[in-house]
């Protein structure tokens, strides 16, 4: 590759907008040249690099005197967004080369302004508000455009992309999914063509929109170095109130440490299998770090030795790495359970800890009543003794916790002095029988975030009323304060996701296993065919908000998977219900190969985008393809009427053959038009003998459905389980598909035509395929699906 585009590449543009760019021999010298002078030619964000590529082909000739001072402040992130450099440049072009008044400068392009998500939540909530009437009565046929002008006069400085995700997200929470109506394109005048200059100048490329699904989610989260600010107030009971920050001594010791990378971490608890929700914490997590060129630990939350299974372990980090995401360091709680001690023992020194020797019923009844532990104001002393005898196991399981001592007046109850230790006299799974005192939750999470130097500690809306406890431990410790934010989870209709749930289904042998096709394990997703990469543009396109209790329509989920297979699942005949059809025209020993489609445009000079098809005089069609009584809306195959088989001839039925009891339909016959002149308007897919007297190959197909007929069956209480759909799985045993199939293998994915899309499922033997329908070929979302 040539300089030019080496050095357009290092600052993030994409290989084509490169390329264009280069074409334009002006625009080549102007960013090259800005490039040099910003100090970034050994690579940079890609968010600097598109601001950059903006002021090469923007900036005004008569203020050049001013460009190494506008790119100081878009590399240092002062200037940081299109709206910030837009200002930038208007007030630069209108002060040419007269002295920079840098006060009046940073007014004018918004420096040092921070725009909260909540900021822009909150002015995009009002807009629509605004004009609600008008949204719901144009739907989406409203000018989102002018709605984000009225958002962009209320703050300027937000970030455009957060503002259009915020309003994409706000639509769709007030319209629902598009119907039939909204897909309806209105009618237009044609307008008359002007007439056509060619412009032989190479145009000036520039960085092409993303669609919405590209658009980046991650810009909401601050960068590591901006962790001095306050973002989270702990009230307490006595009037005084904790403001959550670090010292610049603790950020700064972090920084070095990190070397200002972010850092994230997935810290499932390795007791049961991973399912959606999981996914779309998998996407926040790594995919965060990823966009700032960070790393993510896989971090298994292991503080409960009698839950945690090896074939869970093993199951999640298969997963995750199948999901596409590549851990930063693979980490256990329980490596840190010696720091975790010691800290425990700082906690108690410090008079923020007491052994309590409260029962759980009594504690529960404490709680309750906010009241204090008999032994909350224990000497420190004494404490340390019985923390140290709970280590060495002289105090019975049960006997004896250690609590944190922070506000049992508090209006959280999550302040209520949660348990920080108890006993538990059981081996670990990973740490062998070295501690008979296990850290919670509460206690480990944050303290473990810390030490990992942890820059966003991201979780679910449900743990919101637990950072006032995060935050507690840790200043109380001393120790750096990662970022905590929460967004919502991840709640899918038909379907339920909460592990006892899961678990219960499970053991209790409702379904197959925790891969069965029909959950939302990522395993069971995985096994009816859906790909990592369709999970994650379908997490993708929800976005990272903060709106909880919505429930996504799984059809959602499957439209994104169909669009994946659309383009890669190759096409394919398999007929489920098989009725015998024999061609009476053509002899019986005969065989014609045709062509079949790999793909809907398949080129006819591209022999790998097509297959051999054998047709013989024995074919065999759908049973629902053939009805006795034909009618002007039917397309099959009925009594003297014709129809075509896919990619091969059209047909005429001649005869029917029925059972002793005159009902049943044993076979039809029927003659072929080699001419091919006859055009029925049925199309139909069938599978022939592949030679004379041998039967086609024979499949078993597996047809799922939703697992519980109810929307949301979470909402039936202890009813649940009476919401399982009986017809959520159909087993086909003897199914007919074409012997180009024969070779499949586990996790190949097909087209069967009219039929929908399948996947090679692990029971298959050498002896006999089978097949999971993944979804069917009918799109319901965004035609009156949820």
């Amino acid at each position: 590759m040539n300089a030019p585009l080496d050095l357009f590449l290092n600052i993030g543009l994409d290989e084509r907008t490169a390329r264009n760019t280069i074409a334009n021999n002006k625009v080549t010298n102007n960013l090259t040249a800005v490039i040099h002078e910003a100090g970034v030619a050994d690579g940079c964000s890609r968010t600097v690099g598109n601001l950059i590529y903006t002021v090469a082909t923007k900036y005004s000739g008569n203020a050049l005197l001013h460009r190494p001072t506008l790119l100081e402040y878009i590399v240092s992130s002062k200037v940081k967004t299109t709206a910030q450099l837009d200002a930038a440049l208007s007030f630069l072009a209108t002060t040419g080369s007269e002295n920079l008044d840098l006060n009046k400068f940073e007014a004018a392009c918004g420096v040092g302004v921070e725009v909260s998500t909540e900021d822009i939540s909150r002015a995009v909530n009002e807009v629509f508000e605004e004009n609600k009437a008008s949204i719901l009565e144009l739907r989406y046929r409203t000018n989102v455009g002018e709605l984000l002008g009225h958002v962009r006069k209320r703050l300027p400085w937000a970030d455009a992309k957060a503002v259009k995700q915020l309003a994409d997200t706000k639509l769709y929470e007030l319209l629902g999914d598009k119907t039939a109506a909204d897909n309806e394109k209105p009618s237009k005048k044609k307008k008359e063509k002007p007439a056509k200059v060619e412009d032989k100048a190479a145009p000036i490329a520039t960085p092409e929109k993303p669609p919405e699904e590209d658009l980046n989610p991650f810009l909401i989260f601050p960068n590591p170095e901006d962790n001095l600010k306050v973002h989270t107030e702990v009230p307490f009971s006595n009037g005084t109130i904790l403001r959550c920050c670090n010292t610049k001594a603790l950020l700064d010791k972090h920084l070095k440490a990190t070397g200002g990378k972010v850092l994230t971490r997935f810290p499932p608890e390795p007791n049961g299998y991973l399912h959606i929700g999981h996914a779309k914490a998998m996407f926040i997590d790594f995919g965060l770090a990823k966009d700032r060129d960070g790393g993510c630990y896989l971090r298994y939350d292991d503080t409960n030795p009698d839950a945690e299974k090896k074939e869970y372990i093993d199951h999640i980090e298969e997963i995750v790495q199948w999901m596409g995401w590549k851990p930063f360091k693979i980490t256990y709680t329980s490596d840190y359970f010696q720091e975790l001690y010691e800290l425990a023992v700082e906690l108690i020194t410090r008079g923020c800890a007491y052994v309590d020797h409260q029962t759980p019923d009594e504690i529960k009844e404490y709680r309750e009543k906010k009241l204090n532990s008999p032994w909350r104001d224990r000497p420190i002393s004494e404490s340390l003794k019985l923390f140290e005898d709970m280590r060495c196991g002289l105090i019975e399981e049960g006997k004896a916790t250690l609590r944190m001592k922070q506000d049992m007046q508090s209006d959280n109850f999550n302040m209520y002095d949660l348990i920080a230790y108890r006993i538990k006299f059981t081996p670990h799974p990973h740490a062998g029988d070295k501690w008979c005192i296990y850290p919670s939750y509460d206690y480990a999470h944050c303290i473990v975030d810390s030490l990992e130097n942890v820059t966003h500690s991201l979780c679910t809306l449900e743990f919101e009323t637990r950072r006032a406890s995060y935050y507690w431990l840790l200043h109380a410790l001393g120790i750096y304060q990662p970022y905590v934010w929460e967004y919502s989870r991840l709640n899918v209709s038909n379907t339920v996701m909460s592990k006892r749930k899961l678990n219960r289904l499970v053991t209790e042998k409702w379904v197959d296993g925790w891969d069965d096709p029909r959950l939302m394990t990522l395993a069971g997703l995985r096994r009816r065919g859906m790909t990592s990469t369709a999970i994650n543009s379908f997490v993708r396109g929800i976005g990272i908000t903060r709106s909880d209790g919505t429930l996504i329509s799984v059809s959602r989920l499957e439209y994104h998977v169909r669009e994946e297979l659309n383009k890669t699942a190759p096409r394919t005949m398999v007929v489920l219900h098989p009725l015998k059809v024999v061609i009476t025209n053509l002899e019986a020993n005969s065989t014609i190969e045709v062509d079949g489609k790999k793909w809907p445009d398949a080129q006819a000079d591209d022999p790998s985008a097509f297959y051999k098809i054998p047709f013989s005089n024995v074919v065999y069609i759908e049973r629902t393809d053939f009805r006795m009584q034909d009618s002007k809306d039917y397309y099959g195959l009925a009594p003297g009427k014709s129809a075509i088989l896919r990619y091969a001839f059209p047909i005429k039925c001649t005869e029917v053959i029925l059972a002793d009891d005159n009902e049943t339909i044993l076979e039809i016959r029927a003659e072929y038009d080699p001419s091919k002149k006859t055009k029925p308007k049925g199309v139909l897919h069938w599978v022939a003998q592949p030679s004379h007297e041998v039967d086609p190959l024979k499949v078993e197909v597996r047809l799922f459905e939703r697992l519980f007929l109810s929307e949301n069956p979470a909402e039936l209480g202890d009813n649940w389980l009476d919401d399982l759909n009986p017809h959520s799985k159909e087993l086909i045993p003897n199914a007919f598909g074409l012997s180009s199939l024969r070779d499949a293998k586990v996790g190949d994915s097909f087209q069967f035509e009219r039929l929908g899309y399948f996947v090679v499922d692990k029971d298959s033997t050498p002896e006999k395929l089978v097949f999971n329908r993944t979804v069917t070929l009918k799109d319901n979302y965004g035609k009156g699906g949820k």
